[in-house]
């Protein structure tokens, strides 16, 4: 599909674009929220300062995509495939990311409040300076994950868990803690 015929498509009020092949798609500051973009191939499109709230974007292929800057509140991205994808400054507040694979993405500065990252494969993924509170992170693979300055408050995370994950001699201390819901495994 081409991307001019995504938009006038989406401007005559379809919204149902499952499966569709928009790899390289240059849709960057657009307004697709609501759409449904489940198991479409997005891989490398430009979807950077894009409205997409409440977007599906269950199994889909966003592998090295740009979504840097872009409004992804409430966004279903269960199962999405965003390896190496930019999320630099995004907002993905409310969004839920169960099951995602986020693996060498860059999420810095992002917005992940009461996101859902239940069973996500984030490992050496870059969420320096990016705010988690209230997050549900449980079953998560951290390996490798930059957390430099990130706020994990009210998170479900695992403190002790989080140790197991990260190689060693590598430090959490750097995290935001107040407020976690961090507790001991016994």
């Amino acid at each position: 599909m081409k991307t001019q015929e995504l938009l006038y498509q989406y401007a005559a009020r379809k919204s149902d674009f499952q499966g569709a092949n928009l790899a390289d798609a240059a849709l960057s500051g657009v307004n697709l929220s609501r759409a449904d973009f489940s198991r479409a191939d997005l891989s490398r499109a430009d979807l950077s300062h894009a409205e997409l709230s409440g977007t599906s974007f269950r199994q889909t292929n966003l592998t090295n995509a740009d979504l840097s800057g872009a409004d992804l509140t409430g966004a279903n991205l269960t199962e999405v495939n965003l390896i190496g994808a930019d999320l630099t400054g995004a907002n993905l507040s409310g969004a839920d990311l169960s099951g995602a694979d986020l693996r060498c993405a860059t999420l810095h500065r992002a917005n992940l409040s009461g996101a859902n990252l239940t069973d996500a494969e984030v490992s050496g993924a870059d969420f320096s300076g990016a705010s988690l509170k209230n997050a549900t992170l449980s079953s998560a693979s951290l390996i490798g994950a930059d957390l430099i300055d990130a706020d994990l408050s009210g998170s479900d995370l695992i403190e002790e868990k989080l140790d197991e994950k990260m190689p060693s001699g590598t430090s959490h201390n750097w995290v935001t803690w107040n407020g976690s819901n961090q507790r001991s495994i016994e």
